[in-house]
């Protein structure tokens, strides 16, 4: 089964270039603004892996990632911010955020799909340690 990557992308040009550089390996879904994309979270849907623009038409800036982020439910899941924001402004409200990745756009698509896969890598990793704990028998008596 294909890992599920959820892109939150307002434009068609760069959903289209995701799309194409995840399609093969990746289940991409992808929802043009918030509300869509809060829609299909809230299905129980989880994704491996979040791509969010910053910007989006329905919500204020960075709403959606301060929303996904401090979630109970959403804030374990890996999140790429996207930016069409001044780079600086970028990295400030992502350390504030604790957002470890983001890129400003124009960015590079080669860039973006090794950083993609690190992520993944890294969350694979840790969930396959925390499901090969070893058993403990404690003995009493």
């Amino acid at each position: 089964m294909k890992q599920k990557i959820l892109i939150i992308e307002n434009s068609k040009a760069i959903r289209f270039l995701l799309k194409t550089i995840f399609g093969k390996k990746y289940e991409v879904i992808m929802t043009e603004d918030g509300c869509s994309a809060i829609q299909w979270l809230s299905r129980k849907n989880l994704p491996d892996l979040i791509i969010a623009n910053t910007q989006l038409p329905d919500v204020d800036n960075w709403e959606l990632i301060e929303y996904i982020n401090s979630s109970d439910l959403y804030g374990g899941i890996p999140l790429i911010a996207l930016s069409s924001l001044d780079k600086s402004e970028t990295r400030l409200k992502c350390e504030d955020l604790g957002i470890e990745m983001f890129f400003v756009k124009p960015f590079n698509p080669i860039d973006l799909m090794q950083a993609v896969e690190r992520l993944i890598a890294i969350e694979h990793e840790k969930s396959s340690l925390t499901m090969e704990r070893p058993l403990v028998y404690l003995q009493f008596g």
